[in-house]
């Protein structure tokens, strides 16, 4: 049991094909299931559709449709972008099917029978997109004239229901959810979310209305035929009907997989899953899940990504341009759970092209070139290290260690940021060795840093493969490793023996830099053609100091991923503190003690707090990146003529 691992996504309303919202969500429900596969386990990654309810059937019959065929029409969409996404789940789970009906009619029997159920009357508000109930004291703080409260997730006006219900008796779990928060602190990710799910259940619950007689498209309700159940009381049990529950012969599965190890979900639905299914949970004598993700929405120029507003994101249209892996990363490494996150094209674009195609790709290419260019396919073991390459060692073991913490954390956003740490460092390394050089003089010392840049890139295919899996296994190829997951390779990282050969091969670019959307172009083109030439007098040139200094001090930036904080020696000048974002090209050892050619004249400003009074020059093309320094030891201060 302890071997195996349960996640689920929420399942969509099947009214529209996949946005980028419901994408996000089984994205991350991916991520997480690939990296307890990396940690050989069994997993079971479940995802799919909920069909019924009154939003479905106002659809169909809009569509003129029956809402079966209806919410039929939409499978295919789900499964083949899941597919072309790289989404390897366990099981659909459709709510119309037989097995789930069933299960659920006989979870309704058992409560009624334990008297958890009862019939009376509902009068109130009801929000027919959300399929939810609203109270006056939930509802939003906007009113129309006639006074209708608004969903507060939605925004939307209600509707006024009044009709016989049956109800789930929700205010007789209180004190036990209460108790069970206080309890299970981790129970929800992040723990900031925590605060308002204690602050509605405190609040007071009502009991909860879980069938109607107005809507016709949704679970019979057993021993009623007047009534269907509530769609929420349908759908939150397909946790359990998928692995067995109420179901002869699958008890096992049951036995085996539930509690699930992980449910992730949108914020606007906390409630649903927070404080209705655990009541629902403990109602059946149930165990709860471990743990709930909870992330934030995609906004789109700061708005909410929704259907209504006409700012959704077709997946397959960002597929086509970008393809798979690439779109995942970003959305993995851009936004946050903890918050609400804006997509944007052009920074899309950007991260591809400065974080794939330049950070990694270039890496790869620049080394597989090399290796070829000079007769090293093949790559031998090597029985001794030098001290850089054994510091780079080091610094893989410690990346394996913080990218693992992050992500038992759920925090992958974090996650990678500290593993591209680690991608910037592999750069420098191989840089600072100037292989192309070394080639020239010292054989076994080349075959050295093509050796290390391939361990380390067997390090971070590995890390990268829950996010970008199809990638990973073409970088793992180009190494000559075949990728298996018949292994724990997470253990066999950790293990941090650097005694590989590797076996190179050539292959297309791994990430190519986008084209530039057109609107971008045009925009340019305009902007360019209102400039004035570029042209500068000399008098501008004489109002600029150029001076050398020698880095004496050279200091680490706290929650800054780019900058040093250094003291320049100007000689008769002084000392001036300058902050330059090399950090991820130089080790503080390698810039103490240089010297380098400075601006020496420009007006201070303040980063992260801190001021800087000075610029230091620098160059950077595709294979290299280097101060500008006098060629020999000159006095501090002396200024460029």
């Amino acid at each position: 049991m302890k071997n195996k691992f349960y996640v689920t996504t929420p399942i969509y309303y099947g009214t529209a094909k996949p946005h980028l919202g419901s994408l996000y969500s089984t994205l991350l429900a991916d991520v997480v299931a690939r990296w307890n596969k990396l940690n050989g386990k069994d997993v079971f990654f479940l995802t799919g559709i909920d069909e019924h309810g009154q939003k479905i059937e106002q659809a169909a019959a809009k569509a003129g449709m029956d809402p079966k065929e209806f919410v039929d029409s939409f499978i295919k969409e789900y499964k083949d972008t899941w597919h072309k996404y790289h989404i390897d789940y366990t099981k659909f789970i459709r709510t119309t099917d037989p097995y789930h009906i069933q299960a659920v009619q006989k979870w309704i029997k058992d409560l009624i029978k334990k008297g958890d159920i009862y019939k009376s009357f509902y009068e109130g508000w009801y929000c027919t997109p959300c399929e939810t109930f609203v109270t006056k004291k939930d509802a939003s703080k906007k009113e129309d004239e006639s006074c209708q409260p608004f969903c507060p997730s939605c925004d939307r006006a209600t509707i006024a229901i009044a009709e016989e219900s049956y109800f789930f008796k929700l205010s007789a779990y209180q004190d036990k959810l209460l108790h069970f928060y206080k309890q299970h602190p981790e129970f929800i990710v992040p723990k900031e979310r925590t605060k308002e799910v204690v602050n509605f259940v405190k609040s007071g619950l009502r009991d909860l209305s879980i069938s109607r007689t107005t809507v016709k498209w949704g679970v019979p309700f057993p021993g009623d035929e007047k009534h269907v159940a509530y769609v929420w009381a349908d759908a939150l049990n397909n946790y359990i009907t998928a692995v067995g529950y109420a179901q002869k012969g699958r008890e096992n599965e049951l036995k085996k997989w539930w509690p699930a190890d992980l449910q992730v979900m949108g914020k606007d639905i906390i409630r649903f899953h927070a404080i209705y299914w655990p009541a629902f949970l403990m109602a059946s004598d149930l165990a709860l899940p471990k743990q709930l993700l909870v992330h934030g929405w995609i906004k789109i120029d700061q708005k909410k990504m929704s259907k209504s507003l006409g700012n959704v994101v077709d997946p397959l249209v960002l597929l086509q341009k970008y393809g798979a892996d690439p779109v995942r990363y970003y959305l993995v490494r851009q936004m946050a759970i903890t918050h609400d996150s804006d997509f944007s094209i052009k920074d899309l674009e950007r991260h591809i092209a400065s974080d794939l195609a330049n950070d990694l790709g270039n890496l790869v290419r620049r080394m597989v070139t090399l290796a070829y260019k000079n007769d090293l396919a093949i790559v031998p073991a090597i029985n001794s290290w030098s001290e850089k390459s054994r510091d780079l060692r080091d610094a893989s073991w410690n990346i394996i260690d913080d990218f693992q913490s992050y992500m038992e954390d759920c925090q992958f956003h974090m996650a990678l940021a500290r593993l591209w740490k680690f991608i910037n460092q592999v750069n420098s390394y191989f840089h600072e060795q100037e292989p192309w050089k070394i080639v020239k003089t010292d054989k076994q010392k080349f075959v050295e840093i093509i050796n290390a840049t391939a361990h380390s890139l067997r390090v971070i295919a590995y890390l990268l493969w829950p996010v970008m899996p199809k990638k990973m296994e073409d970088l793992l190829s180009r190494l000559g490793i075949t990728f298996d997951l018949h292994n724990n390779m997470l253990q066999d990282l950790e293990l941090g023996r650097w005694h590989h050969a590797f076996t190179l091969h050539k292959g297309e670019p791994l990430f190519v830099k986008p084209e530039l959307m057109k609107e971008s172009v045009e925009q340019d083109t305009v902007q360019e053609k209102e400039k004035k030439e570029d042209y500068i007098s000399i008098d501008d040139v004489v109002k600029v100091q150029l001076r050398v200094g020698t880095i004496e001090q050279c200091e680490e930036i706290p929650k800054s991923q780019k900058l040093y904080k250094l003291q320049v020696n100007f000689g008769k000048f002084g000392i001036k503190q300058v902050l330059s974002g090399i950090k991820n090209y130089f080790t503080p050892e390698q810039l103490v003690g240089r010297q380098a050619v400075f601006i020496f004249n420009l007006k201070p400003r303040k980063m992260m707090g801190l001021e800087s009074h000075g610029m230091i020059l620098t160059a950077k093309d595709e294979d290299n990146f280097s101060l500008i320094s006098p060629t020999t030891q000159i006095e501090n201060g002396i200024q460029l003529k």
